[in-house]
């Protein structure tokens, strides 16, 4: 629950804090190897347009999860990657899942995510995943999921395209 309320006051400060603390919308990411290998909460959650989205029903599939806000200056960087990446690897396996943390309706958020052309799935945080997932105090904050079902890489921050792609194949062999 407190995730959720310290991410509350962040759209205050978020466009001055990241750009002073991520600089650019590519800021290095800091990995965080503790989550490695660990098996993936069950979770789910309904997208932005009615359906159903989860764990089981991505079972077997690459799955990016990107905990981000419509405020936040680096997620707003890594949209463009991400839809190069659904669009080039979604074939294969891949599924981008973007859990929205913001505190503005879900029609905000369609609205936005059809204005920025994401071709990947959308969904509304709640407090339950943010808890499965260990809570977090920044975003973004993405986990990368392999088909079995373990967290193969955690990231906090931005990364740029390229270096994300080279983590994505790894696992998506």
């Amino acid at each position: 629950m407190k995730s959720l309320k310290f991410l509350s006051l962040v759209p205050l400060i978020g466009m001055v804090a990241g750009v002073l603390l991520f600089g650019s919308p590519l800021a290095r990411a800091e990995e965080m190897p503790a989550s490695l290998n660990q098996s993936e909460p069950v979770w789910k959650l309904t997208d932005l347009n009615g359906h159903e989205v989860g764990s089981a029903e991505l079972k077997g599939k690459v799955v990016v999860l990107d905990f981000w806000a419509t405020w936040c200056v680096p997620c707003i960087g890594e949209i463009p990657g991400y839809i190069e990446l659904q669009k080039k690897y979604g074939p294969q396996g891949l599924v981008i899942v973007g859990v929205s943390v913001d505190h503005k309706s879900p029609d905000y958020v369609k609205k936005f995510v059809q204005a920025k052309g994401m071709n990947y799935t959308v969904a509304m945080a709640d407090e339950s995943i943010v808890d499965a997932f260990g809570g977090f105090e920044s975003i973004p904050t993405t986990f990368l999921i392999n088909r079995e079902g373990r967290i193969v890489n955690r990231k906090v921050g931005a990364m740029p395209k390229d270096e994300y792609e080279k983590l994505l194949e790894q696992a998506l062999h």
